[in-house]
């Protein structure tokens, strides 16, 4: 069995996810502020962690998990994402380190914490936005969380550069629009075309097989924005 670690997975994407690489005989530690909807399940290769990702003290239980546990982390999702919608002149600084802690900062110590366990072969693929696309439409009141998508795909460029030669392979999704809550927030009356369950299939074919063809790639998944 292979590991594979997956944060935001309360809902949407996240919970699709954990499901799916358990069904398909993956040993699952699931992060996320609230563990309640997985534990319900009872998965026996489901192991819900809360984990506030942007709080270092928090990531010392995940380090520790896998010390105790694994040998290796073969995959790593960074599905976790905050979202505020507000005009640009009521966004605070406040508001701007509450998303960029969870979506740039929270990751890149999210990565340090199990790039130790990472071997050759590992594939880490971070969930961005079509938002953080240069050139893409963007959205009033995104400003934050636009910026912050935008910060992820660069990291992932550096990183996969970084670490090409240790074979682990760094590549980044920008979603389109996947009717999650998150969307609900940005966007209450839009319908989107994809449900969680469906971006999922294919998160978990990237996720599983991507490392062959890409490394330090941005992938638009997108059929629609928003």
């Amino acid at each position: 069995m292979k590991n594979i670690i997956i944060t935001g997975t309360s809902r949407g994407i996240g919970f699709e996810l954990a499901h799916l690489f358990a069904k398909n005989n993956f040993r699952v530690l699931a992060l996320s502020r609230n563990t309640s909807p997985l534990e319900q399940e009872q998965h026996p290769n489901i192991t819900p962690l809360a984990i506030d990702i942007s709080k270092t003290a928090d990531l010392e239980k995940v380090k520790t998990y896998i010390e105790t546990h694994w040998a290796q982390v073969d995959l790593l999702i960074n599905n976790a994402g905050m979202l505020v919608n507000k005009p640009f002149e009521d966004t605070t600084k406040e508001d701007f380190m509450k998303v960029y802690n969870v979506n740039v900062f929270g990751v890149a110590e999210l990565i340090q914490t199990v790039l130790p366990h990472l071997k050759k072969g590992s594939h880490v693929v971070n969930i961005s936005s079509m938002g953080g696309i240069q050139g893409s439409v963007k959205f009033a009141g995104l400003s934050a969380y636009s910026s912050s998508k935008g910060a992820l795909i660069t990291l992932t460029e550096l990183l996969a550069e970084e670490y090409r030669e240790r074979g682990i392979a760094f590549n980044v999704l920008a979603l389109g629009a996947v009717q999650t809550e998150m969307l609900s927030e940005a966007f209450p009356d839009f319908k989107a075309p994809l449900q969680p369950s469906e971006m999922a299939a294919y998160l978990f074919d990237f996720a599983t097989t991507g490392n062959r063809y890409y490394n330090g790639k941005v992938l638009q998944v997108s059929s629609t924005t928003p």
